[in-house]
């Protein structure tokens, strides 16, 4: 029972060809191929402002040097938040459940970020690694700490979307199997447990799509930083 709830995090396979790369390209798909008007339907309509909030929101902490990551930035965002939203479609697999493929994404933007600051400002850069009028024999400890913190900004990147996407997507498995089972025995703590099921499913739509915010939104910070 415990390994069939995890099945559904391996990446599905034909012909013994792994449907990872699939999978992500899909939400490709979903974006209306440009025509001869700047506006054809009210889906366009819709994705524009959609990317104009994004990209706004965004890029306001920013300085001009820092807008040049915006196609980057608000790419990112589209792509975490189609693959978020499409992975709770039933019969569905979500790569962003996978630890490989956010590390992936986060490891290259947060180095990017890094050297750039390295490049521009290094005397600011480093001067993060040790906070004004820290006392002499705390020098040390400090500079290994904050260096430690910059280390695994990258991995919390990539483990706090694994584990919240992970967790949502148990929950529901454990709720709709609890419900399924239950639908014979207690017809009545079926119902309610179906009412609790949906209610969790809403708030997997606004857990995945917060969480593709924040993932962009502490790159952007971490951007921010060193520029």
């Amino acid at each position: 029972m415990n390994l069939s709830f995890f099945d559904q995090f391996s990446s599905p396979c034909l012909l013994g060809i792994p449907l990872i790369l699939l999978s992500m390209l899909f939400p490709a798909l979903l974006i209306p191929s440009p025509g001869n008007r700047w506006v054809t339907n009210r889906l366009s309509t819709l994705q524009s402002w959609g990317i104009d909030l994004i990209t706004k929101q965004l890029m306001t902490p920013l300085n001009k040097n820092g807008h040049k990551w915006a196609l980057i930035l608000t790419s990112l965002m589209i792509l975490l938040l189609s693959i978020n939203l499409l992975g709770l479609l039933p019969y569905t697999f979500t790569p962003t459940t996978q630890l490989s493929m956010n590390m992936a994404l986060a490891f290259p933007l947060w180095l990017a970020t890094l050297l750039t600051g390295l490049r521009n400002q290094p005397s600011a850069s480093l001067g993060h690694l040790l906070p004004e009028g820290t006392p002499t024999p705390l020098i040390p400890a400090l500079i290994l700490i904050e260096t430690t913190s910059l280390l695994i900004r990258p991995l919390a990147l990539g483990v706090r979307l694994t584990a919240n996407l992970t967790a949502g997507h148990l929950l529901i498995q454990l709720i709709s199997t609890a419900s399924t089972a239950l639908l014979s025995i207690l017809p009545a703590i079926s119902v309610l447990t179906t009412i609790i099921l949906l209610l969790l499913t809403i708030l997997e739509v606004a857990v995945a799509m917060i969480q593709a915010y924040v993932y962009v939104l502490l790159l952007s910070l971490y951007l921010q930083e060193n520029i």
